[in-house]
């Protein structure tokens, strides 16, 4: 496609709404965070707002999603090393209970969505 193509196509994406935003993929292992971790909590009754604005308010954690299931949040967290660890999850043990898991790996990076094929795209103004 050509760059007008391009430019007006991701306009039309942008102007239906399919287009969210753009985002800026950073290495953590070069800005020195060496752990990644998620980490489940299952909130205590009447708790949940809490440890959404929690969550919120430390730089550590870049998702939040609160889930289905006998957890209640699920959270992705990058640490600079394993001893920062007890320092998050001390905060959340007020609000529920936790369950960690440290990524050994990572076989498929974050990735956008595919692109619907033109005959299958939603009907763009």
């Amino acid at each position: 496609m050509s760059d007008p193509a391009v430019k007006e196509r991701l306009l039309r994406l942008k102007e239906s709404g399919i287009l969210a935003g753009y985002r800026l993929e950073l290495n953590p292992k070069e800005l020195g965070y060496q752990v990644t971790a998620f980490v489940r909590v299952r909130s205590i009754t009447g708790h949940l707002n809490q440890i959404a604005e929690l969550a919120q308010t430390i730089p550590e954690i870049t998702e939040c999603h609160r889930v289905t299931g006998e957890d209640c949040f699920i959270l992705k967290l990058f640490l600079k090393e394993i001893s920062n660890l007890d320092r998050v999850l001390d905060k959340f043990l007020a609000h529920g209970q936790t369950t960690t898991a440290i990524v050994q790996s990572s076989p498929v990076p974050p990735r956008s969505l595919p692109l619907p094929s033109d005959a299958n795209a939603p009907k763009v103004k």
